[in-house]
């Protein structure tokens, strides 16, 4: 069985946009906040780099309860222990890094389109990752925004835990959660915010208010 995780406001780290702050001190932050999961993302960091940061936000967010995922690095999930993997549709096959990970890991995916949703084997795979929503910055390689109908119209096939994703700020957060999600992913919204915490607060508010 996979770690416990809640996807209600997932945390996507750029150190670009963490720069001034030290990315250690954002994700601090953000959880003070109420963000429930983090995911290090960090394609410019090597190896030995990002498994640095990543047991570093270990010490931080494991006290607390709250997993850490890596992004696409199944090797350095592996390495230090981290409780999870996000894969992308070129990335390690979901099927691949449960076998490296084993049956605790939680393995995230990420799905923006009904093609990529028939060529993906959802077994493995605890939670899903669908986007984006709104034009991004943040990631190159994401592809064209799908908007918030289409977020619900993968929904509609998809019965595993989604998490919102791309471009989105707190305006957007009711509209994701009404179409279904079960969760909001952010980037810049809390990466790049003046008040971490507090931008965090909001956040978290609105997507428990559209729960009730």
């Amino acid at each position: 069985m996979p770690h416990p995780f809640d996807l209600s406001l997932y945390l996507v780290t750029d150190r670009r946009l963490t720069a001034e702050r030290g990315l250690l001190e954002t994700v601090e932050e953000a959880v003070a906040g109420g963000v429930t999961i983090v995911q290090l993302r960090d394609p410019e960091a090597k190896g030995r780099a990002l498994a640095e940061e990543a047991r570093a936000l270990i010490g931080l967010l494991r006290p607390k309860g709250i997993p850490l995922i890596i992004n696409d690095r199944v090797d350095v999930a592996a390495a230090v222990g981290a409780e999870g993997v996000h894969l992308g549709q070129d990335d390690l096959d979901p099927a691949a890094a449960r076998a490296i990970l084993g049956p605790d890991a939680i393995i995230g995916l990420s799905v923006g389109s009904l093609e990529e949703l028939s060529a993906s084997d959802l077994g493995p795979v605890d939670y899903v990752g669908c986007g984006p929503i709104n034009a991004t910055g943040t990631k190159g390689d994401a592809g064209g925004a799908i908007g918030i109908g289409g977020f619900a119209f993968l929904r509609s096939h998809i019965a595993l835990p989604m998490v919102g994703i791309g471009g989105l700020k707190a305006e957007d957060a009711e509209a994701v959660m009404q179409a279904g999600a079960d969760g909001i992913a952010v980037v810049s919204a809390l990466c790049a915010a003046p008040d971490v915490t507090e931008a965090a607060r909001t956040l978290k508010s609105i997507v428990e208010a559209s729960r009730r």
